[in-house]
């Protein structure tokens, strides 16, 4: 029996949508009948060489091109399914092995199902989740047997031809990647058929944005009047986590319960929300005591203090204050505890103390914040070179 043979076509109906745009399909063509299969890619004419049968002057060519082509692959994967089943291999049977959803396992119901039972934070968990909406935006349904190497490009193409930032994608991949796992262990994926054994996940080292001494003090004198009165308390909790280095998850979890008085001084002991670790600050040390006239502030109802908006629309709120402030930079409320290591370091304080404050588990971690390290070397040493 003859091979299926597979050509992408634009524009098949000659008929352009209101944004002038046309879709671009697979032509499976067999013993001179043709079928078509959708990509759902859609293109201006200008956009397509239809000679090279290739995606051109479209900012992200290179990735729609790389799709297009997994997309075809992945066809030619389902009628290399059939053959070995010993079915027979006709337009119709492609269609229907294109069409079939649950027969071989419902892998998204399944990674559902894990995530719901398994030990995370409910942040964590949220967040995995976020992985669960993307694969179904990708595609509706996902079997065990559909997760191969060339299932992993396609999504990685996929999220690229939507703008996904690399380590954003490389989150989700890591997350799908836990999952797979587990699916392994509970025998509903031959190990020989590991999709990540080929696969690697790329990422690219980020930018930790943190805040110098003169950008925190703008914010410090900022005085809001107005509607903007309203995002006094995200700023004076900014402000308290940078001088504290407490995450958001573990400053909306605080209450007066959290802070003891230990030979007349103040100290702040909590454990991570996200780690599980015990850390002890001690308040009237850090920044000369201003985490505690933030405190004093709220003393009347210090646990209003600690009720802040969803993480997102606080970071809303933070690039709005930036703003106001005249800082050419990007925050959020992840930028505090950045700050409280870099200005410590940059003061001179033990990175093993540090650790301690910040409640890292690894002093690796700890270390992301080197350079800082490395410029207050340069100022120590230019200091003696000068005197």
């Amino acid at each position: 029996m003859d091979k299926i043979m597979y050509r992408l076509v634009f524009n098949r109906k000659k008929h352009l949508n209101s944004r002038g745009m046309a879709l671009v399909q697979i032509e499976a063509y067999l013993n001179s009948r043709k079928k078509y299969f959708t990509t759902k890619v859609y293109l201006k004419p200008h956009q397509w060489n239809d000679r090279r049968k290739k995606v051109v002057k479209h900012p992200n060519a290179n990735e729609l091109n790389y799709l297009l082509v997994s997309m075809v692959t992945e066809l030619e994967r389902k009628e290399l399914i059939l053959w070995k089943q010993g079915k027979v291999v006709s337009l119709d049977s492609l269609k229907d092995k294109v069409a079939e959803k649950l027969s071989e396992g419902d892998f998204l119901a399944f990674y559902q199902k894990e995530v719901f039972k398994s030990s995370l934070k409910p942040a964590s968990k949220k967040n995995h989740l976020s992985t669960l909406s993307v694969l179904r935006h990708f595609r509706k349904a996902i079997s065990f047997s559909d997760i191969t190497f060339e299932f992993l490009t396609t999504l990685d193409a996929y999220l690229r031809s939507r703008h996904y930032h690399i380590n954003t994608i490389a989150k989700h991949l890591k997350h799908l990647k836990r999952y797979v796992n587990v699916a392994i262990n509970k025998g509903l994926i031959d190990a020989e058929d590991y999709a990540f054994r080929k696969y690697k996940i790329k990422t690219m080292e980020s930018k930790h944005s943190y805040l110098t001494p003169d950008e925190l003090e703008c914010l410090e004198k900022l005085q809001l009047k107005g509607s903007d009165l309203t995002m006094q308390k995200s700023l004076d909790a900014f402000l308290f986590c940078c001088y504290s280095g407490l995450r958001y998850s573990d400053f909306i979890h605080l209450s007066e319960d959290n802070f003891k008085e230990i030979n007349g001084e103040i100290w702040l002991t909590y454990t991570s929300v996200k780690t599980g670790i015990e850390a002890r600050i001690p308040l009237d040390y850090l920044f000369n005591g201003k985490p505690l006239f933030l405190l004093e502030k709220y003393k009347e109802n210090l646990k209003h203090f600690f009720l802040l908006k969803e993480n997102s629309n606080v970071n809303k709120d933070l690039q709005k204050l930036a703003n106001l402030a005249s800082l050419n930079k990007n925050i959020s409320f992840h930028t505090a505890r950045h700050t409280n290591a870099t200005l410590l370091i940059y003061k001179g304080v033990n990175i093993t103390t540090i650790q301690k404050l910040l409640g890292h588990r690894n002093i690796k971690t700890t270390q992301i914040y080197a350079h800082v390290m490395d410029r207050t070397i340069v100022k120590d040493l230019g200091s003696i070179a000068h005197s």
